[in-house]
């Protein structure tokens, strides 16, 4: 993050919805890598906020979902984040079944409106569709207005961001489930996941991984000496079977894979791949 003396004076808040992310793709995020790609560029987080559902009705007779929340909530406040917590309502419908509900939209979006005044920047972590109002009155109060989200993700929210990021490439935001030993990301023998941006019909592609992340993601080109992205050669046979060579190149498809020495010691390979789909 750096000092205060190097900061550049531009200043972001941070909105995660944490329900939603949990349910499409998201369980398992690490909130401190988060934090650190909202904050890229040296940009001071002004606001952190973390908003979750809480079963009081649960909590009084499951004491190990009382206690699992709990380490959650503590360790959110450990990175920083201040958790605003909407507890759960319980309801009768007319067919006599119970159903819960807890929705933190209006807050989240109330919070983000008013706070935005003092921000320069908002990261919203989420892929529900009803933000897509709140995303436009954000920009239109000056914020430059970024979404991370995982699985079924609203295709409007992602057209009105200034920039949408899958939280599967982000470097180690999701821990990879796969690995031969402690490896760091982008590292030769590590897994990786990224995208095949080129496909020929000769058999073969290319994926595209994030190395790092700074303020120079818009440098898709990893022949750019800025670019923090990295291109990796792939061949047909590496592709699981649940993905056609026929919907190649595809960004919604994104692949996890092992970094390997290529035909030569300077160029690499994916081996090892597995595709995860992520819906819209």
């Amino acid at each position: 993050m750096g000092n205060a003396n190097s900061r550049s004076g531009l200043r972001v808040g941070v909105y995660v919805d944490v329900a939603n992310l949990s349910m499409n793709g998201g369980f398992g995020m690490q909130y401190d890598i988060l934090r650190s790609f909202a904050c890229r560029g040296d940009v001071e987080p002004v606001r952190l906020n973390a908003y979750v559902s809480y079963d009081a009705e649960r909590a009084a007779g499951d004491i190990e979902y009382k206690n699992g929340q709990f380490r959650f909530h503590s360790k959110l406040r450990d990175f920083g984040y201040k958790v605003i917590q909407k507890e759960t309502k319980w309801y009768t419908d007319d067919a006599g079944r119970r159903f819960g509900k807890a929705n933190v939209d209006l807050d989240l979006a109330v919070d983000a409106l008013l706070q935005s005044k003092n921000l320069d920047r908002v990261l919203l972590a989420t892929g529900d569709g009803d933000f897509v109002q709140v995303v436009r009155a954000l920009q239109n109060n000056g914020c430059r207005v970024e979404v991370v989200a995982f699985d079924n993700v609203s295709a409007d929210l992602r057209r009105e961001a200034d920039l949408y990021m899958s939280g599967y490439l982000i470097p180690n935001l999701l821990p990879v489930g796969r690995s031969d030993g402690p490896r760091k990301w982008g590292e030769i023998g590590s897994y990786v996941r990224g995208i095949c941006y080129a496909h020929d019909e000769k058999g073969f592609g290319f994926l595209r991984y994030l190395k790092h992340f700074d303020e120079e993601l818009w440098r898709t080109d990893d022949r750019d000496p800025g670019s923090p992205y990295a291109s990796i050669f792939i061949h047909d046979s590496e592709l699981p079977d649940s993905v056609s060579v026929s919907s190649l190149p595809n960004r919604n498809i994104i692949f996890e894979f092992k970094i390997a020495t290529g035909a030569s010691s300077d160029k690499t390979k994916a081996v090892s791949v597995s595709g995860i789909y992520a819906r819209t």
